[in-house]
C-alpha cells in the first residue's frame, strides 16, 4: 500500500475540524474540488470511508473519528517542533487555543494580555468560551482554564488570581416583597435564578457553613447560561441569584444588591491555566504560562504588602 503523507493527514484533519471542504480549502489555500479529490484518494488508499458528505456539511464516520483522534496529537507535535525551530532563529510566534469560561478569561485580558501581546507581536491567543469541562487534548486545545479543583491530575497547573467565593444575592425590591431566607432550605420557597451549563446540566447551589455543605436543587422562574444574565435578573428583582462574588462586588457596594445567607457562602481555590504534563509545550505556551506566573506572583506580593 502506498504510504500516506503528512500533508494528506493534515488536509484530512482540517476538513474534520472545519466540517466543511470550503472552509478547510480556504485554510489550506487550495480549491475545494482539489481537497475533495484528495480525500477520496485517501479513503480509497485506506479502504475505509472517513467522511460522510452532504450538500451542506461534512461529518466524520466512526473510522474518521478514530483516525482524527490518533493523528491530531502527532500532527500537533510536528507543527510545534517546526515552530520551535523557527523560533530559535526568529522572534517567538504561534497560536494558542485556550478553553475557558468568559469570567476566567476576563482577568487575563485586563491584566496580562496587554503587555504580553505587545511584547510578543507574532503570538496569537484564541479564547474559546465554553462552560463545559472538556478534554483539552482530545478537543485540540493547547490549554484550558478552570478552578484548581477541577484540573485533571495529569496536567501542569499554573494558579493565578484569588480564591473564588460564591454568594446568594437579591435586589432590595425583591427582598421587600419576600422575606429574606434565614437558612438554606428557605431557598426552596424562593424564586431563584437557575444556571444551565452548555452540557445541559443544571447547576445545583453548593452552600457551606463551617465545613458543613448543603447541595440544593432550587426552583425559580428563569434559567440562564451566563453569570452576567443571572446578575442582571437579580438586579431587576426577578429572584435570588447564586454567582461569583466578583460579578456583584460593585452592586453590593452601592446597595443595588444585597447578600443573603452570607455565612453559607463557600470559597474555592482560584483559577489555573493547565496543559498536558506528558507533552513538550510550544514556545508560545511556555511564554504565556511564565507571564501568568509573574503576574500571579506580583499580585500576591501586593496583597501581602497591603495586609502587612
Amino acid at each position: 500500500m502506498q504510504k500516506t503523507g503528512v500533508s494528506e493527514l493534515a488536509a484530512f484533519m482540517a476538513v474534520a475540524e472545519q466540517r466543511s471542504f470550503r472552509a478547510a480549502a480556504r485554510l489550506l489555500d487550495v480549491s475545494p474540488s482539489a481537497l475533495s479529490h484528495a480525500m477520496r484518494v485517501l479513503e480509497e488508499r485506506l479502504g475505509a470511508r472517513l467522511l460522510n458528505r452532504t450538500t451542506r456539511s461534512v461529518a466524520l464516520t466512526q473510522a474518521g473519528e478514530k483516525l482524527l483522534n490518533r493523528i491530531r496529537p502527532a500532527l500537533t507535535d510536528i507543527d510545534e517542533a517546526l515552530q520551535e525551530v523557527a523560533n530559535a532563529r526568529e522572534r517567538p510566534s504561534g497560536s494558542l487555543r485556550i478553553s475557558c469560561s468568559e469570567s476566567a478569561a476576563m482577568p487575563l485580558i485586563q491584566h496580562v494580555l496587554p503587555d504580553f501581546l505587545a511584547r510578543y507581536r507574532d503570538i496569537h491567543i484564541e479564547f474559546v468560551v465554553d462552560s463545559r469541562m472538556v478534554d483539552v487534548v482530545a478537543a485540540g486545545y493547547d490549554a484550558g482554564i478552570r478552578i484548581e479543583e477541577a484540573v485533571p491530575k495529569d496536567m501542569i497547573a499554573v494558579k493565578f488570581g484569588p480564591d473564588i467565593r460564591f454568594v446568594a444575592v437579591a435586589s432590595p425590591a425583591y427582598l421587600a416583597r419576600h422575606s429574606a431566607p434565614q437558612v438554606p432550605l428557605d431557598l426552596l420557597n424562593h424564586r431563584c435564578i437557575r444556571f444551565r451549563f452548555e452540557s445541559g446540566a443544571l447547576y445545583k447551589w453548593d452552600l457551606q457553613f463551617r465545613g458543613r455543605p448543603i447541595n440544593l436543587d432550587v426552583n425559580g422562574p428563569m434559567t440562564v447560561g451566563s453569570m452576567r444574565l443571572a446578575v442582571e435578573a437579580a438586579l431587576q428583582g426577578i429572584g435570588i441569584a447564586w454567582v461569583n462574588e466578583t460579578h456583584v462586588a460593585e452592586y453590593l457596594a452601592t446597595e443595588r444588591l444585597a447578600q443573603v445567607l452570607p455565612a453559607w457562602s463557600p470559597s474555592f481555590p482560584g483559577l489555573c491555566l493547565y496543559y498536558p504534563a506528558n507533552r513538550h509545550p510550544p514556545t508560545a505556551l511556555q511564554l504565556f504560562a511564565q507571564a501568568l506566573r509573574e503576574w500571579a506572583a506580583s499580585t500576591s506580593e501586593q496583597s501581602g504588602a497591603a495586609g502587612g
